[in-house]
């Protein structure tokens, strides 16, 4: 799954990285400039990453060490250091650093694993 999930952002593709989330998915994060947490479904997650990949020229997306995971055979949680350096023109390069904090479930089917929820605690 995290392989495949920097692939996506590597190569900019939607239709992988789409195949990562489930039909429930929620990605939350912080607000700090009005000091709550935003939350949003798969739609919107859809469409947001669509425009990022969409306007930056480049994504490095690197895991890091997993600080956290706990799993049985259809549920896990873990929590991931990662960096990624946005590339949106020479001049306008953002890097992020952080965690992701994900619940993962696993397709009865397929035996792939897709994110249900997102959490993330990054300094973006």
């Amino acid at each position: 799954m995290f392989q495949n999930f920097q692939y996506a952002y590597t190569f900019k593709d939607t239709t992988i990285y789409g195949a990562l989330i489930t039909a429930d998915f929620t990605f939350t994060y912080r607000d700090y400039d009005q000091g709550f947490d935003v939350s949003w479904g798969r739609d919107e997650e859809m469409r947001t990453t669509y425009g990022l990949f969409e306007t930056a020229q480049r994504l490095d997306l690197i895991w890091n060490n997993i600080v956290l995971s706990t799993e049985d055979s259809l549920s896990a949680n873990i929590v991931r250091s990662f960096n990624l350096t946005i590339t949106f023109n020479a001049t306008d390069i953002v890097r992020v650093d952080g965690r992701v904090n994900l619940s993962l479930q696993r397709d009865i089917l397929t035996k792939k694993w897709k994110i249900n929820r997102w959490i993330d605690e990054s300094n973006f």
